[in-house]
């Protein structure tokens, strides 16, 4: 998949997670919440692999994760999520929210309103939202 692709699907996912937040369908959009950080995140990944080199095979197997703090370690964004968490406390309780509480297995489990409220304003905020300050790298 592309980062064109990547970026696109990230947005997508956060729109289909806000109208399945609207109508009620609470788990469904907390599951892609989290989904669009992942592909926010992939999407940075693959701005970083140089032109049309074929990625280290250690590297790209890593990559193969939906564990949001590996995926911004391999992203090489560490330095700039240290400073970003140092200098706005409401950016780091999004990204700790969704770090923490989003997983994978997060499609198997039932969420109530309040979980989704939470987890789709931790992403989605213009101001201290975890996908919003991905855009700044993708």
């Amino acid at each position: 998949m592309s980062r064109s692709e990547l970026k696109k699907l990230a947005k997508e996912r956060l729109k289909d997670a806000k109208i399945l937040l609207d109508a009620g369908n609470y788990s469904g959009s907390y599951y892609l919440c989290g989904y669009a950080v992942e592909c926010g995140l992939k999407a940075i990944i693959a701005k970083n692999i140089k032109g049309n080199l074929f990625p280290d095979k250690d590297f790209a197997a890593k990559c193969w994760t939906h564990k949001l703090d590996k995926l911004a370690e391999l992203a090489n964004l560490n330095i700039p999520l240290e400073n970003k968490l140092s200098a706005d406390q409401d950016f780091a309780v999004s990204w700790s929210l969704t770090k923490d509480k989003w997983s994978e297995r997060s499609r198997y489990k039932r969420y109530s309103k309040r979980d989704a409220k939470e987890l789709y304003f931790a992403v989605s905020d213009n101001d201290h939202g975890v996908l919003s300050w991905l855009t700044n790298y993708w």
